[in-house]
C-alpha cells in the first residue's frame, strides 16, 4: 500500500486530492499533522485524578515506574482499557435502551408512526424471554418484551436475560470465571468505580471485569438493539443497492442520514417517497429526492430498504465536498464535528437530531418518536429548500459499485434449507469437509491514520482467496461494498475453489453484510447456532472462527472485541496496542484469556501478520477438532459426520496446537 494514497477508495482519493489542491482541511490532513501521544497511545498515562497526569515511562517501567499514588504500569494500562470498554458498552447500550423505549411506546399506542413489522421475530424474542404469546394481542406481547428487556439495563442482581441464548458450555465458562453480567448499567458503573483513584489495582481482576462489561454490550445491549430493530422495521433479507460517493445526483435533492440510530432514518425513508414531498422538491427545480446513508445509519436503511451508502466514517467530510449534498441529518456516534465548519464552504445544511448530541453551528431539530413523521418532514423540507442554493463548487463523482446486503441470522439459516429445513448444517458440513476453511467476522471503523479502507479490503480479499467465509458489519461492510466485494460474482472471480463452490451453489457473496456495528450480535447468534447444530464445537470456543477489526478507532470496537474474546473467539485488531506499554496486560489479554475462555485480543499493525495470525487460529481450531486438514481445492472423499458424544471423546484426547490452545 502506497503511503501517498490516503484512501484505498478511488472516488474518495479523488475528492481528497481535489480538496488538498484548494486548501480544504479533512481528517486525513489532520491525521498527518496531529501525531498520537507516544505515551498515552500505549496506555502508559494515567489522568484519573488531579495528582496526575502520571506518565509511567523509562527503561524498566513495567517493574519500576509508579504513579504518584503508587499505581503500576500494568494497573494503569488495564484501567485505561476497562474505561474504553465501559464507554463502548455505554454507547451501544444507550442506543439499545432508546430502541426498547420506542418498542414500548409503539406497544402502548403512543408512537403512531411506527408499527410491529416482524411479528414472527417478536414471538421468537418472546420465546427467549419466556413470555406467553398464545391468544394474546401482538401489542401486549410487545409491551411485555420491551419491559423485560429494559430490565437488562437496570438489574442489580442476577443475570442478563440473553445469557440463555449462549451455548451451555459457554455459559459454564462465564459462570466459572464470574463474568456473567447482572445488568448493563451496573457493570458500566462498577467499571468506572473500579478505575477511580485508589480502588482496583490488580490488572487481571480489572480486565476480568472488562470482559463482564463487554458481555453486557454484546449479549444484552447490542443484541437487544438488533432484535428490536428487526421487530419494528423487519428482519433483513438480501437486497440490492449501490455504494460509493457517486450515489449523489446532480438533478435531485440529496439528503444523507448519518450516525447509528435507525428510528428516525426509517421514517425519513417513508417521507421522501410521499408524493407531496416529491412535488415540493419539483417546485424547487429538482427532479426528485435522493436519500443516501453514511456510516451505520446507512447500514440500517441499506439492509432493509436498499438505500445506497456513501461509505463509512472517513467519507463523511468527502460527501459534503462533492458539493451535491443539500442536507445531512446526524444522530449519535462517529459524527465528526468538523462537518459543520466544512459545510460553510459549500451549501450543505447539517442537522443534529438527538437530545444527547449537538454541534455548535448546526441546525438542531430534535427527534421525538411520538411525532416522528412531523420531525422527518421538517428535515426533508429543509433539504429541499436548500436545493436552489447549490453551488457549482465540488468534486462530483459518478462511479458506484453494486452490492448485496441484508444477511440476517434468520436468512442465513433459511438460505441453507428453505422454510421447512432451515439449518446451519450445510455450513457446518462445508467447514468439516474443508470447502470452507473457517469463518471471520470483519468489523470495525475505517481510520485516516492508515490508508483508509485499504486494510479492510486487503484482509477481506485475502481471506476469501483462502476459502474463509467473511461476515461483515459496520464500516468494514461499507469498505467491502465500495470495493465491489459484496456481490455473488465476486465469489467466482476472487474466492478460493471451495468457498466459490459453496457460494455458487447457494447464490451468495463470499462476504455477507450483516448490518451495523450493533449487529455484531448477529455473529454471536450465528456461531451459537453452529455450535447447537453439532459436528464442530459444543461451544463458541474452539470454533474455526476469528474476529478482525483492521482499522478500528472507536471505544465501541474495543467493547466488541472483548465480548468476542470472552465468548471464545480470538480477535485481531489492527494498529499499535493501546496498552502495549505493559507486557503484563498484553499477556493477560492473549495467554490468560486464551487459557480461560479460548478467546484472545491481539493488536497487530502489519496486515500480512494479521492475516497470518487469523489463519493460524482457524487451522489450529480445525486440527483440534480433528477436521479434514485444509488444502486448497481438495475436499473430496467420503465424510463421516460425528455426533456430539464422538466429538467429546475427540476433545478428551486432543493435543494442544502450536501453543494457541
Amino acid at each position: 500500500m502506497s503511503e501517498n494514497i490516503k484512501s484505498a477508495n478511488k472516488s474518495a482519493e479523488k475528492i481528497i486530492n481535489w480538496g488538498e489542491a484548494r486548501g480544504i482541511d479533512t481528517c486525513f490532513e489532520r491525521a498527518l499533522k496531529l501525531k498520537p501521544c507516544p505515551i498515552g497511545s500505549t496506555g502508559a498515562c494515567c489522568d484519573n485524578c488531579h495528582m496526575g497526569p502520571c506518565r509511567l515511562v523509562g527503561k524498566n517501567a513495567e517493574e519500576e515506574a509508579r504513579g504518584v499514588c503508587g499505581a503500576t504500569l500494568a494497573t494503569v494500562a488495564s484501567r485505561n482499557l476497562l474505561r474504553m470498554i465501559a464507554a463502548g458498552t455505554a454507547a451501544h447500550s444507550d442506543h439499545a435502551r432508546d430502541m426498547a423505549f420506542t418498542l414500548l411506546a409503539v406497544a402502548e399506542g403512543e408512537a403512531k408512526d411506527f408499527r410491529i413489522t416482524d411479528v414472527r421475530k417478536l414471538y421468537r424474542v418472546a420465546g427467549y424471554l419466556d413470555i406467553e404469546i398464545e391468544g394474546r394481542p401482538v401489542n401486549d406481547v410487545a409491551r411485555d418484551v420491551a419491559l423485560k428487556l429494559l430490565d437488562d439495563f437496570s438489574r442489580h442482581k442476577g443475570e442478563i436475560n440473553y445469557v440463555s441464548r449462549a451455548p451451555r458450555k459457554t455459559q459454564e465458562r462465564w459462570r466459572k470465571w464470574g463474568i456473567v453480567p447482572r445488568g448493563v448499567d451496573r457493570e458500566v458503573v462498577e467499571a468506572l468505580h473500579r478505575t477511580n483513584i485508589g480502588v482496583d489495582h490488580d490488572p487481571d481482576h480489572i480486565l476480568t471485569h472488562g470482559l463482564k462489561t463487554a458481555i453486557a454490550d454484546g449479549w444484552a445491549g447490542s443484541m437487544i438493539s438488533t432484535d428490536i430493530t428487526d421487530i419494528l422495521f423487519g428482519t433483513p433479507k438480501p437486497i440490492q443497492a449501490k455504494a460509493s460517493l457517486g450515489i449523489f445526483k446532480e438533478d435531485e435533492v440529496n439528503l444523507i442520514v448519518h450516525g447509528h440510530e435507525p428510528s428516525l432514518a426509517e421514517i425519513i425513508v417513508d417521507v421522501v417517497s410521499e408524493q407531496e414531498m416529491i412535488e415540493y422538491a419539483k417546485s424547487k427545480g429538482a427532479k426528485g429526492i435522493n436519500l443516501g446513508g453514511m456510516c451505520c445509519t446507512a447500514n440500517e436503511v441499506l439492509m432493509r430498504n436498499g438505500i445506497p451508502t456513501a461509505g463509512g466514517f472517513t467519507n463523511q467530510e468527502l460527501g459534503i465536498m462533492t458539493g451535491l449534498v443539500d442536507a445531512i441529518s446526524v444522530d449519535v456516534q462517529c459524527i465528526m464535528p468538523s462537518i459543520v465548519e466544512l459545510s460553510n464552504k459549500f451549501h450543505t445544511k447539517v442537522i443534529t437530531t438527538s437530545e444527547k448530541a449537538m454541534i455548535p453551528g448546526a441546525i438542531h431539530i430534535e427527534y421525538d418518536e411520538h411525532r416522528a413523521k412531523e420531525v422527518a418532514r421538517e428535515i426533508v423540507k429543509l433539504a429541499i429548500d436548500n436545493f436552489p442554493n447549490r453551488k457549482a463548487e465540488g468534486s462530483h463523482i459518478t462511479e458506484t459499485s453494486p452490492l448485496v446486503a441484508g444477511f440476517s441470522h434468520e436468512y442465513i439459516e433459511y438460505m441453507q434449507g428453505g422454510s421447512w429445513r432451515a439449518s446451519f448444517r450445510p455450513l457446518n458440513d462445508a467447514i468439516m469437509a474443508g470447502r470452507i476453511r473457517g469463518v471471520v467476522g470483519l468489523a470495525g471503523c475505517d481510520n485516516p491514520r492508515v490508508q483508509a479502507t485499504g486494510i479492510h479490503t486487503f484482509i477481506a480479499s485475502e481471506l476469501i482467496k483462502n476459502d474463509v467465509l467473511v461476515v461483515s458489519t459496520g464500516c468494514g461492510s461499507a469498505a467491502c461494498g465500495i470495493a465491489g466485494y459484496l456481490t455473488p460474482e465476486t465469489a467466482l472471480e476472487i474466492a478460493g475453489p471451495g468457498l466459490s463452490e459453496v457460494c455458487e451453489a447457494i447464490g451468495i457473496p463470499p462476504i455477507l453484510h450483516l448490518g451495523s456495528c450493533v449487529d455484531n450480535s448477529r455473529i454471536l447468534t450465528i456461531v451459537s447456532a453452529m455450535a447447537a447444530e453439532g459436528g464442530l464445537s459444543e461451544e463458541i470456543a474452539g470454533m474455526p472462527a476469528v474476529g478482525i477489526a483492521p482499522e478500528w478507532m472507536s471505544e465501541k470496537a474495543v467493547a466488541i472485541g472483548c465480548y468476542f474474546a470472552a465468548s471464545g473467539v480470538p480477535v485481531v485488531f489492527g494498529g499499535e496496542s493501546p496498552v502495549g506499554a505493559s507486557e503484563e496486560v498484553t499477556r493477560i489479554m492473549t495467554e490468560v484469556w486464551m487459557d480461560r475462555f479460548m478467546g484472545a485480543l491481539h493488536f497487530e499493525p502489519d496486515p500480512e501478520k494479521m492475516l497470518s495470525l487469523a489463519l493460524d487460529y482457524i487451522d489450529g481450531a480445525r486440527e483440534r477438532l480433528k477436521l479434514r486438514k485444509y488444502e486448497p481445492g481438495k475436499f473430496g472423499g467420503e465424510r463421516v459426520l460425528m455426533d456430539m458424544a464422538a466429538r467429546r471423546e475427540i476433545e478428551k484426547s486432543a493435543k494442544p496446537h502450536m501453543g494457541i490452545y
